[in-house]
Parts: structure tokens; C-alpha cells; sequence
């Protein structure tokens, strides 16, 4: 039986594939130790997300995102470049919400194929 990691890994990789929305959703974003800030997520996936980041995030690092509407999403600090923070989250979005979200704040929106 598949384990989470596994889970999560195959996700990563399968998403890395995927066409990504370019949009921007307000958001607040606090690091482990840290106060919350103000942010715009840049890319959204199952997996994880980037986001603006006036403050150096590091590799490693434990965070939490709150999109509107949602709870806290925690994360892991995958990489940080220029104020721009790559995370992913310890538990994948479920596809039911990233889609809800990609309607809500792309002029694009989502279409899945039909299983």
C-alpha cells in the first residue's frame, strides 16, 4: 500500500506537468516562530504553492497559508528566490477545493476530464 510520502511525491511530479493558472489570491502566510503577513499566491496545486515574500523564507522552514474561506494549510518551505517562497503542503489539497478556488480567482477556470 502506497504511504503518504509516496502519495505526496507522485502528486509533485504529476502536477509539475500540468499546465499552471497564473493568478493572484490574497492570502496571509506566517512562518514557524513568526507573526502572519500579507501575501498573494502566485501558483496553486494539490501539492503546494507559491507566494510573495518580503521576508527570507528557508529551505526546511514549517509555515501555514490561509486562503480565504479556508483554514490553515500547513507547509514546508521548498525553496525561496528573489521575495518569492515555493512551499508545499504537508497534506494535499483536495481537488474539490483547489478547483473551487481556481474558479474563484481565475478568469480561465477548470475543467477536469470526466472519469
Amino acid at each position: 500500500m502506497p504511504t503518504a510520502d509516496n502519495r505526496y511525491l507522485a502528486a509533485a511530479q504529476e502536477d509539475r506537468c500540468s499546465p499552471r493558472t497564473r493568478l493572484v489570491i490574497p492570502a496571509s502566510l506566517r512562518a514557524s516562530g513568526g507573526r502572519a503577513f500579507q501575501t498573494n499566491v502566485q501558483d496553486l496545486s494539490i501539492s503546494g504553492f507559491s507566494a510573495s515574500s518580503i521576508n527570507r523564507m528557508h529551505e526546511g522552514q514549517m509555515c501555514w497559508l490561509t486562503l480565504p474561506g479556508l483554514e490553515s494549510l500547513q507547509a514546508q518551505v521548498v525553496w525561496w528566490e528573489n521575495c518569492i517562497v515555493g512551499c508545499a503542503f504537508e497534506e494535499l489539497l483536495s481537488p474539490i477545493v483547489h478547483d473551487n478556488i481556481l474558479m474563484r480567482y481565475s478568469s480561465a477556470g477548470v475543467s477536469r476530464p470526466m472519469i
